[in-house]
């Protein structure tokens, strides 16, 4: 008999046998996908993410969502440059779901390092993380790596299929491949024979692929680096493009729509309600309650012939909560059990260096501040919706998400069915910032659905419900102590904050994780400290630490994530250290970057840019102007913002001008990087001006964009920028200039009034 310690130790041997054997080979490959593509009539797939159609239209897989970023045209350029492919006959496609689309760098950009650090355990730690997230990963779009990610992939799949073609065409031709070439959808030969990639393509199928597969250098590219217009443009033109909203199942007429009344109290379900009034009106289906999914809080649906039936409905519903008291917080609770976090535990140590508590004890001066910012709320314009059918133990779910395998997996789940009969069909997202990251109105739709068989139903949230019924941006609180020397440099920095923790929260609701992301929150979520620990400052002692605190908030990913509160504390405490020291704040961040040249020609061209140090003349309104200075390195990228405000008699402030500069590596397509550098902006003006949702006994108070303002056409200000020429790896561009807005609109009022403002949004008194 084998006794039960062998049998455990020789299972363990042979478990740590696997994984040092898995550990060794190297990671996935990302070219093909595990089942062939379904190629439409006259295409032929040539690897996971290309297909030729016989009259060489030819069709880009697509693993990233589309919100507005311009996230299919970039991709598309980098694969099209790669195949030599007619700009002109190339359209995009949503992937299937496949390992090989999983999100590697997203994972990556989550590790808890800093860009300054290298070496053998950073190598061997990014090794680890790639290999398991192309196995257990998602096909997530958000962190602003889509290009990061799919940049090699997407090249590689390209330059494959290009060589595929090329060996279709030296096969049919007789001659070395070597003599052939290709260029706008062609294989060429010096003979003149000449072929086009549709008459090639089923041939090219069936070729080898070489064991090498040629990269173009830089100086070859024919698409990328260009400012080409938006792959979609048309359609959204002539409304043909359809987002989440626009879903049409194949059989519309039989189309059903929903809505919901949740809990005003977030987390809260329904105790007992009355539908009698509701269901007795023409056009109502179903009246019922919903439990909570995925975090999010229970209520009570109307199924209806359509969406206003279903809406009005809602309104004659007689429902009494159920409401945990522990979840009847006002802002005021958050604020005080925040505070209470930091005054009892400096937290953990995201990083340090140096001796701090000597550095400050012998330091000249030393300066202190505490700053605050709000929850915020994603706020999209189009509101939250999913449609869903469900038939037995199958359905199909029309979803605008950031992760469709994770929305498969959930809507799995909701019904107790097997993931591979569920079918998402993803759609544009008409905004997302992160909200479409979320689970909770999929698993809800999935569920609503279930209730009529065979019917598809279109579940639509008010706006209301939206806004007050979201995962919202953490509130968080910052504590810093500077030192300076007699010569008003500094000699040490000191930093701790405290929030809710964005990922742990997520996995918990999302995965099932709540002890491990319980203990992921307190030490390895690195949006808690992400913005503060990173920057590239040369201080010769520093601490920054950071407590994760629970609150019956649900807190989720918002656009830049901690970089968008840890930027507006780190980069307005630097001006407060060079006003401290007398100094301009340029010179005084410069004489910091010594080590770090790209950053330091980021802040030099932005001050060039907006001629720093020149007189202001008065704006429009004859109103008196200053500037103020950002810099902050997020997702890969360096950005450096100048801003000009001024202030009229009521003390609104006014946003007049943004300089905007980036280092994102090499651009792919300058227009649509200068289209998200503005979006970002007028994104981050609008939380650094008016974002706060508030809470009273634990319901929001913001209902409409009444209540929670964006910057409107005539509020929004004059945006410049300039992107820097780099040959280097494609970095994030979506997020990375939202985090440096708020810090220099601060700094800007500060050099125009006096006042130090520490709180968002910004009000002056």
């Amino acid at each position: 008999m084998v006794k039960r310690r062998t049998f455990l130790l020789g299972g363990a041997a042979a478990a740590g046998a696997l994984v040092i054997g898995w550990s060794a080979l190297p990671p996935r490959q990302r070219l093909d996908t595990a089942a062939l593509l379904p190629p439409q009539p006259g295409q032929v797939a040539l690897n996971g993410w290309v297909k030729i159609a016989a009259d060489s239209r030819v069709t880009v897989m697509m693993c990233r969502a589309e919100m507005g970023q311009g996230v299919h045209t970039g991709l598309a350029m980098v694969l099209a440059d790669e195949l030599d492919a007619d700009w002109s006959t190339v359209g995009v496609e949503y992937a299937p779901l496949d390992r090989i689309y999983n999100n590697v760098e997203s994972v990556l950009g989550s590790l808890p390092l800093r860009p300054d650090d290298d070496g053998a355990t950073r190598g061997l730690v990014t090794w680890f993380t790639r290999k398991a997230v192309l196995e257990f990963g998602a096909m997530m779009t958000g962190g602003s790596s889509s290009l990061n990610d799919a940049w090699q992939p997407m090249r590689e799949a390209g330059a494959a299929a290009r060589a595929l073609l090329v060996s279709a065409a030296a096969a049919q031709w007789e001659v070395p491949a070597e003599q052939c070439r290709t260029a706008a959808g062609r294989v060429l030969h010096p003979s003149g024979r000449s072929a086009s990639y549709g008459e090639l393509a089923p041939l090219a199928a069936h070729q080898s692929l070489p064991r090498h597969i040629e990269l173009k250098p830089p100086q070859r590219f024919t698409l990328i680096g260009q400012p080409l217009p938006r792959i979609e443009a048309q359609s959204k033109i002539d409304g043909s493009a359809r987002f989440g909203i626009d879903a049409l199942p194949a059989a519309p007429d039989d189309l059903l729509y929903a809505s919901v009344r949740m809990c005003p109290t977030l987390g809260g379900a329904v105790a007992r309600f009355d539908g009698t009034a509701a269901a007795a009106l023409p056009g109502v289906h179903k009246v019922f309650a919903l439990p909570p999914f995925n975090g999010g809080t229970g209520g009570v649906a109307v199924i209806a012939d359509n969406a206003f039936v279903a809406m009005r409905a809602l309104d004659v519903l007689a429902i009494e909560w159920q409401i945990d008291d522990a979840s009847k917080l006002s802002s005021a609770d958050v604020d005080q059990r925040l505070a209470q976090a930091l005054d009892a535990s400096e937290g953990h140590t995201w990083y340090e260096h140096g001796d701090v508590v000597r550095a400050l004890a012998a330091a000249a001066r030393t300066v202190h501040a505490e700053y605050r910012v709000p929850y915020l709320a994603h706020a999209a314009l189009e509101p939250v919706n999913c449609t869903a059918q469900v038939d037995g133990a199958a359905a199909i779910v029309w979803a605008a998400t950031q992760v469709p395998d994770v929305a498969r997996r959930c809507a799995a789940h909701v019904l107790g069915i097997d993931t591979a009969n569920v079918e998402v069909r993803q759609m544009l997202i008409g905004g997302a910032f992160g909200r479409r990251l979320e689970m909770d109105y999929i698993a809800q739709a999935v569920a609503i659905a279930s209730r009529v068989p065979g019917k598809p139903v279109q579940t639509l949230w008010t706006r209301p419900q939206d806004m007050t019924h979201d995962f919202y941006r953490p509130a968080c609180i910052a504590r810093f102590t500077g030192g300076l020397d007699h010569a008003g440099t500094v000699v040490a920095w000191h930093n701790t904050s405290a929030s809710q923790s964005i990922v742990a929260s997520w996995l918990a609701r999302n995965y099932g994780v709540p002890a491990f992301g319980a203990h992921l929150g307190r030490g390895f979520d690195k949006t808690n400290a992400e913005g503060a620990f990173d920057q590239p400052y040369e201080w010769p002692n520093l601490r920054v630490g950071h407590k994760a605190v629970e609150l019956p908030v649900p807190v989720g990913f918002w656009r830049s994530v901690g970089h968008s509160h840890q930027a507006f504390f780190v980069e307005s405490f630097v001006d407060e250290l060079a006003a401290a020291a007398g100094k301009d704040p340029v010179a005084f961040r410069a004489a910091m970057l010594a080590n770090h040249p790209r950053h330091l020609a980021v802040l030099r061209r932005v001050v060039e840019l907006s001629r720093w140090g020149t007189p202001l003349v008065t704006d429009a309104r004859g109103l008196a102007q200053a500037r103020g200075v950002a810099l902050h390195e997020a997702f890969g990228s360096i950005v450096a913002q100048v801003v000009e405000v001024s202030v009229d008699g009521d003390r609104t402030i006014h946003v007049n001008r943004v300089f905007c500069v980036i280092d994102c590596g090499l651009p792919v397509n300058p227009n649509l990087i200068a289209q998200q550098l503005e979006g970002a902006i007028v994104f981050g003006v609008s939380a650094a001006l008016y974002g706060a949702i508030t809470l009273t006994d634990g319901a929001v108070q913001q209902q409409y964009y009444t209540d929670y303002p964006v910057v409107r056409m005539n509020q929004c200000p004059e945006i410049r920028t300039d992107i820097m020429q780099s040959s280097a790896h494609p970095q994030g561009v979506g997020e990375a200039a939202t985090p440096p807005v708020a810090p220099a609109v601060a700094n800007a009022l500060f050099r125009l009034t006096g006042q130090r403002l520490r709180v968002l949004p910004l009000r002056l008194v």
